[in-house]
Order: C-alpha cells, then structure tokens, then sequence
C-alpha cells in the first residue's frame, strides 16, 4: 500500500486559489494527454471576471505559447469580441481540456478531436477554475466545451444562441467555436458565419450588463 505521503499530480490538490490551481495543473496526469503535449495550457484572466468563455482544447499555437487562444481561432476570436464590445481582458478564456491532442502529419500537428474520457478527466480543472471564479456566465465555445459545462451532448448548432441552466445556476450560452469560422472556404459563406458569431457576441454582451 503507498505511503499516505504518496500523491499522483493533478489527481489530488489542495488548491484555495486559482493561482494555485494552476500551479497543480502543470503536473496534470489525469488522463494521457500530458505525454505528447508540451505543456498543460491554464485558462487565463481575472479571478473577478463575470463571464468565462471555454473553447475546446489547445492548438497548436497554444501549446507552445502555454496560453489559451493565442493561435488563428484566438486571433479571430479576439478581432470580434472587440468589435460587440467586450474586452477580453476583463474575462476568463479557458478549455474544456488542457492538453493538446494531436496526430503527427509529417512536420505538422493535426488537431485531434478529445474524446468523452479525456472531457471528464479535465473537467475537474474546469470545476475548479469556475469554483474560484464564480462567474455570471458561462459561453460554450462549440459542443465538446457544451458537454463539459453541462455533462450533457447538446446539439450546438441547433440551440445556439440559446442558454442552459446547470443545477448550480450557472448560465451557459451555447455557440460555436471560432475556429468554425476559419474551415469555412466559400468567401460569402464565411463572413455570413463570422457575422452571426459577432452577433452571439453582442447577446452575450448584453447578458454581462
């Protein structure tokens, strides 16, 4: 039997601050994804914040920069929440998984989709972060990101723009992830999306007053 002394990282913290949390958080050996990923990627923000965006996992960008949404779907992420309005340095950005899950395609890392497994094991850092936080609003990002502030599979493109009430209270705006955007090729096509994802935006502007 191991020593009482015995810990196994990320599985078991005393936490009582956010910053603390993500301390522990580096060492996270909660599911597997650790091994391959550079580095497990905290969410960042004010412990203060009303509203905390959660997207899905890392990219790759993000998983070198060690910050959440720093690559092409945080760019444009950025670009339209400042145009409804909202300073992203007054929220909370996380995901619903901390590691970065990849397949190897020759030099590049192709993102690969975290399965329902690898959501729950994280989901006890997301818990943690909205523990601290308690925040007045929760903006799912996309269904993986629904699925952990939920427990539930919801059919995001279909309830999008409509919120859900988890059993704690909390609110939880339904959209889709930004990175959406950017697999759309038709030139009309994509800015009809980046349009009506501006306009979630500005709901969801409306809802922190």
């Amino acid at each position: 039997m191991a020593p009482e002394t015995a810990r196994i990282p990320g599985l078991d913290d005393d936490a009582t601050t956010l910053e603390e949390a993500r301390e522990a958080a580096r060492d996270c050996r909660r599911c597997d994804l650790w091994k391959d990923a550079t580095q497990t990627v905290f969410g960042e923000g004010p412990a203060g914040a009303t509203v905390v965006f959660v997207g899905e996992q890392p990219g790759d960008q993000e998983d070198l920069a060690g910050r959440p949404f720093v690559g092409p779907a945080g760019k444009v992420f950025d670009a339209i929440l400042d145009e409804a309005g909202i300073d992203r340095l007054k929220t909370y950005v996380t995901n619903a998984v901390k590691h970065f899950k990849f397949e190897p395609r020759g030099k590049r890392r192709i993102h690969s989709r975290p399965n329902a497994g690898e959501v729950r094991a994280c989901r006890w850092w997301l818990d943690k972060e909205l523990g601290f936080i308690r925040p007045h609003l929760a903006v799912a990002l996309g269904a993986t990101a629904a699925q952990a502030l939920t427990g539930k599979a919801l059919p995001v493109t279909k309830m999008r723009g409509r919120m859900v009430e988890r059993e704690d209270g909390l609110r939880v705006f339904l959209t889709i992830h930004p990175s959406f955007i950017l697999r759309i090729r038709d030139a009309a096509d994509k800015e009809a999306e980046r349009m009506r994802f501006l306009q979630d935006m500005k709901a969801v502007k409306g809802l922190m007053r």
